[in-house]
């Protein structure tokens, strides 16, 4: 779809949906996959919402880029194809202004079936002071072989104004949940396992790789079990010279958390 507006998507059954310069457009209750490319590619557009959809087998499962008021929720996801840099369930790209959310979804990757890079990637994104693009309520499951994919990633190659809360990951990869740069990003509140393997890292990190000035950073009430490929425990890390991160002292270690923080059956795909 290219220029449209008002326009609702509902109970289609399709490889990929597209949309470029359009405005107010929902949708909902759809299935989308198997496709060589993006599941729901969002271009240069205002207010799309992705809600209660089945994704599968895509490249990426949502890809919103140069948008603004993107919603995507409610939803599951199961094994992104990539390959690098793709791979992803959801990436913001540039999408800036109020009115972003990445809300209540769920998440799986089986080793094999997929090759994902992070679950949820937010690049060179910012949203506003009062309305800061959020990330809560999600699920994840499942990550690797890539030795640089992994969780939920903020700040990469800078940004402003993202809080990622109250999101459960298992196994998700190199890396549990980062922030790689930017503005007042926050992670706050979530449980990340994650147990040895071949490219397993650490659970969660602060490391300003975006070239950009980096401050405002939080970090606060993570809960984390997270062992490296050599079998360390390995639940948080600091880049070399960066400010610590207000809360970082609250972050705690959870031998509780395992594989059963998320049911065995975490999709319907």
């Amino acid at each position: 779809m290219v220029g449209k507006s008002n326009v609702t998507i509902r109970g289609l059954a399709v490889p990929s949906i597209t949309l470029n310069n359009c405005t107010n457009v929902r949708i909902v209750n759809c299935k989308i996959g198997p496709s060589t490319i993006d599941g729901v590619l969002i271009y240069n557009s205002t207010g799309v919402t992705v809600d209660s959809c089945l994704l599968s087998n895509v490249r990426t499962g949502v890809n919103a880029v140069q948008s603004t008021g993107i919603v995507f929720s409610n939803s599951q996801g199961k094994n992104m194809k990539g390959p690098y840099p793709h791979g992803q369930f959801v990436q913001y790209n540039n999408v800036t202004g109020g009115g972003n959310k990445i809300l209540n979804n769920k998440f799986e990757n089986i080793m094999g079936q997929s090759d994902p890079e992070d679950a949820i990637s937010i690049y060179q994104s910012s949203g506003l002071a009062s309305d800061p693009i959020v990330i809560s309520g999600n699920s994840i499951r499942g990550g690797g072989p890539s030795h640089t994919g992994g969780g939920i990633m903020l700040g990469d190659g800078g940004g402003a104004n993202v809080i990622a809360e109250n999101n459960t990951l298992v196994d998700p990869g190199q890396y549990g949940m980062a922030i790689s740069g930017g503005t007042n990003m926050s992670v706050i509140n979530n449980s990340i396992y994650g147990k040895a393997q071949s490219f397993t890292n650490v659970g969660l990190y602060y490391w300003n790789q975006s070239g950009k000035a980096s401050s405002g950073i939080t970090i606060s009430g993570n809960k984390i079990n997270f062992m490296s490929s050599s079998g360390q425990q390995n639940n948080t890390w600091l880049g070399s010279g960066a400010t610590t991160p207000t809360g970082w002292s609250t972050n705690v270690l959870s031998k509780t958390l395992g594989e059963s923080l998320l049911p065995a059956v975490l999709t319907n795909l």
